[in-house]
This record gives C-alpha cells, structure tokens and sequence, in this order.
C-alpha cells in the first residue's frame, strides 16, 4: 500500500494470530520491501504489523507441528539480510507488541515508534531458548550492555525502556503511530539521490575506525568523479 500524500510505502508484517513469521511470511515481507526499494514512486518505506500486534516472533506451533526450525532460521536470516541494503528509508510503526524475531525486525528498521503498551524485545531465554539470529540486530543497534538486559534475561523492554536505549525513537498514542513514524521517513528522505548514502552507513558500523575513514574518503571523492 503506498500513503501518496507523502510516497511512503507501507509494509504489512501479516502473520498468524500475533503476526506469526513463517517462511511464507518473511518471504512476502522481504518481496515487499524489495519493490518498495525499486519503485521510483516511493520515496521512503513504513513497517507495521496487522491488527493489534507488530510481529510475535517465528510461528513455533508450526515448527512443533512438524516444521523445519532449520528452514525458519534461514528465512528469518534472508529478511533481515534485506534492511541494510535498502536504498530508501525505512521506519517501523509498532503498533503492538514486537518480540522475539520481531523485536529483531524493529532493531534493523532505520527508525521506529510505537505505541506506549508494547512490549519489544527477546523473550527466548524465559522459555530455555537462546535467540540465534534474532539477536543479530538487537546487539547491533544497542550494543552488548545493552541487549544482554534484553536478550540475557529474556525479558522485553516496555515502551519507556525500548525509548531509553535507542530501540525506539519515540513513544505516541495509537492513533498518532502512522503520522509520527511518516514524519521520521519525510525527514529522511529529503536527500533523495543521496539516501543512497544509507547503504554505505551500514557498511561502515562493520568497518574499523580507520577502515572506515579511508572507505569514507574513497565514497567522498567518487562524487567529484565524471
């Protein structure tokens, strides 16, 4: 669905009972945000959940009803794999609670806001279950310290927390969540052709300190190039 009042194109995460990942659903969401990208119309992309949850993690009655975990975990690792290399912004509108995978979905969005009852975060080890991939994004966005209180735990962040250590960047009712995540997207893709940059600002979290200055300079220096 695309809002054209602002050529933001909203992504629906639309799962089973608390938008449940599958590998069917990770795959819609990731074909989504991909032509999202591609679409010249678009200028910025927002993230939400159906209904009255934002995402609660892989769908784990499938697996025990005979789903491959193995294939799940992949499927989880491809969507997430996608989000760095977005060209265009992409905020989250956490409509609801966002935990396990879906907190990891959160933390790999370039901005997010949500409503003040959700909860965000892993909840794995309260179950015996260490959360492989989701907590990939978690410690990059929040560090060790950080997501070791989420993730370590296994006890999500409420909304104020989520807001203290940069999960989340602000917290509003439910009927401004849209309009308050679209203002970080217009903001943001005000650069346009220059919010090609984004690609590269995640390629330099992973680089060292001087690494990453000389691939700055590298970047700096082919713009003055014909």
């Amino acid at each position: 669905m695309l809002d054209t009042n602002a050529n933001i194109a909203i992504v629906t995460i639309d799962g089973p009972d608390k938008n449940f990942l599958n590998p069917d659903v990770m795959a819609q969401v990731g074909a989504d945000l991909l032509a999202a990208d591609k679409d010249v119309s678009v200028s910025a992309i927002l993230l939400t959940g159906a209904g009255d949850a934002f995402c609660g993690g892989l769908d784990l009655a499938s697996i025990r009803a005979g789903g491959d975990p193995i294939e799940f975990a992949r499927s989880l690792a491809v969507l997430l794999k996608i989000f760095p290399k977005l060209t265009k912004p992409v905020a989250a509108a956490v409509n609801g609670d966002a935990v396990a995978s879906g907190a990891s979905i959160v933390a790999a969005c370039d901005y997010a806001v949500t409503v003040p009852s959700a909860k965000i975060g892993s909840y794995e080890v309260s179950v015996g279950v260490w959360p492989m991939v989701a907590q990939v994004p978690l410690i990059a966005r929040m560090g060790t310290k950080v997501a070791m209180e989420n993730i370590g735990s296994g006890e999500p962040f409420t909304a104020q927390r989520s807001l203290e250590v940069g999960l989340v960047s602000r917290i509003v009712e439910p009927a401004a969540l849209i309009a308050s995540a679209s203002e970080w997207l217009i903001l943001a893709s005000r650069g346009g052709a220059a919010n090609a940059g984004r690609v590269f600002f995640y390629e330099l979290a992973e680089m060292s300190y001087e690494d990453g200055l000389d691939a700055a300079l590298d970047k700096f220096a082919a713009q003055f190039k014909k």
